[in-house]
């Protein structure tokens, strides 16, 4: 059975900088993205004894675990990608990101009306969570979530394409308790051209959602 793997950076510790310390990029990817892939793993484990001993007291645990550390895994591998050093600024048809901020603009009005809710989102998640530009395949319009812990308030089917972590480890220790301003910085390091890509992919394969037999 295919176990699931931490990805390495596509960019060095210290690439987001002054915006995210090397420090906190270290920390974040070796040891909290790492417990995330180790935990999926080991509930898969768990999972699996659980079966073949026909035991099953434990599975409301061991399946809330599961959900927990496997989008964990998820939305940071797709975090790394979403942010590099020359990023930064909004999708603009030069840069190639052109479909995207056509449909940016259709879904919010305008990039400052969408920046603004994603901002907010991100900013007021209560507790640990995640502010999410995401594709919705069944409108096919970009909605924004917010996501608690990793899995929780989410809409079945959405496509996360670009993510904001708003857990105090992502921040805390360069910004202290100001989520607020660590969410500004963040705008100043997105790599629209990831997001764009994630957007294509997203709605070349939305007709996989099956929601009739």
């Amino acid at each position: 059975m295919a176990t699931y793997t931490l990805p390495e950076l596509p960019y060095d510790y210290s690439s987001l900088e002054p915006v995210i310390s090397g420090e906190i990029i270290e920390l974040h990817h070796d040891k909290h993205h790492a417990g995330y892939v180790k935990g999926a793993n080991d509930t898969l484990e768990q999972l699996a004894e659980a079966r073949d001993k026909d035991q099953w007291g434990s599975i409301n645990g061991l399946e809330k675990n599961l959900a927990f550390h496997l989008s964990g895994h998820i939305l940071h591998t797709i975090y790394w990608q979403n942010m590099t050093g020359d990023g930064g600024g909004e999708p603009l048809e030069k840069d190639g990101t052109g479909e995207l901020a056509d449909a940016i603009a259709e879904s919010f009005g305008t990039f400052a009306r969408f920046k603004a809710q994603l901002s907010k989102a991100a900013a007021t998640t209560q507790g640990s969570g995640w502010g999410v530009l995401a594709y919705e395949p069944v409108t096919g319009r970009l909605i924004i979530e917010q996501i608690y812990d990793h899995q929780g308030n989410v809409g079945q089917g959405s496509v996360p394409i670009l993510v904001f972590d708003a857990w105090e480890h992502a921040f805390y220790l360069q910004y202290k308790n100001q989520k607020v301003d660590f969410i500004e910085a963040m705008w100043r390091v997105v790599n629209w051209q990831d997001v764009a890509k994630r957007y294509t992919a997203a709605k070349e394969r939305a007709n996989n959602l099956l929601l009739v037999p």
